[in-house]
């Protein structure tokens, strides 16, 4: 088992304002396993009962709609922390997160963490700057859904995916994403993203090789996602 005061992950993420003995208490304490791609990490209506640390491989965080639709709200990846929303009100997750490719996660049970945000101000403050950052995110998807048209929503999504992950060695976008899992992204309908993509191919703005994506023409993606 790795131990958190030597991992690199944790810089990327508010278990960097732990102290030395503090995570010393939580190696001892956390549990670390491999998640399969397209296995669940936790469902919606799940008490999730601590937080995810990942340390490796990508999971996209959805929404059931009324209409039996998945939303995704989130694509969380190596560093990122995921649960402490539902630790904190103390409620039943209302989203469901599945693993886009293998992942490697630590699970850090709730009684732990708590004692942390009671006990450390500097970890408290933290994460309390992660999720008003993360709502602050999901504002602007809202904004976005009403005001954007779905072409401007998936020239948006490719720039903050050209922005948020790293590249393969061929230059290609370092997360394979079904044309659905797109769709359910900017909240269309998963042949309307298909024939968008095309669209944008023929342009030049990207290009497409099965799920990779390469893009090609920041400027003209950007020009789109603003309406220009």
């Amino acid at each position: 088992m790795s131990k958190c005061e030597q991992c690199i992950i944790r810089e990327f993420n508010s278990l960097k304002a732990l102290t030395k003995n503090e995570l010393i208490r939580i190696t001892g304490c956390k549990t670390s396993k491999t998640v399969k791609k397209g296995e669940v990490l936790f469902d919606e209506g799940e008490y999730i009962n601590g937080v995810f640390c990942i340390k490796d491989g990508v999971c996209k965080v959805s929404k059931m709609s009324d209409n039996g639709r998945d939303q995704i709200i989130h694509l969380i990846q190596k560093g990122d922390i995921l649960g402490e929303r539902s630790l904190i009100n103390n409620e039943a997750s209302n989203l469901k997160a599945i693993a886009v490719n293998d992942m490697e996660v630590c699970f850090i049970p709730k009684d732990e963490i708590i004692r942390d945000l009671e006990n450390n101000p500097n970890f408290s403050l933290d994460l309390l700057r992660k999720m008003a950052n993360s709502l602050k995110k999901a504002d602007d998807v809202i904004v976005d859904m009403a005001q954007k048209t779905v072409k401007q929503r998936l020239a948006a999504t490719l720039l903050f995916l050209e922005a948020k992950f790293e590249k393969n060695d061929n230059g290609s976008i370092k997360v394979n994403l079904s044309r659905e899992d797109i769709a359910n992204i900017i909240g269309t309908a998963t042949e309307s993203a298909i024939r968008l993509l095309s669209e944008f191919k023929k342009k030049k703005m990207i290009d497409l090789k099965g799920k990779e994506v390469f893009i090609l023409d920041v400027k003209a993606l950007k020009d789109l996602s603003e309406g220009f």
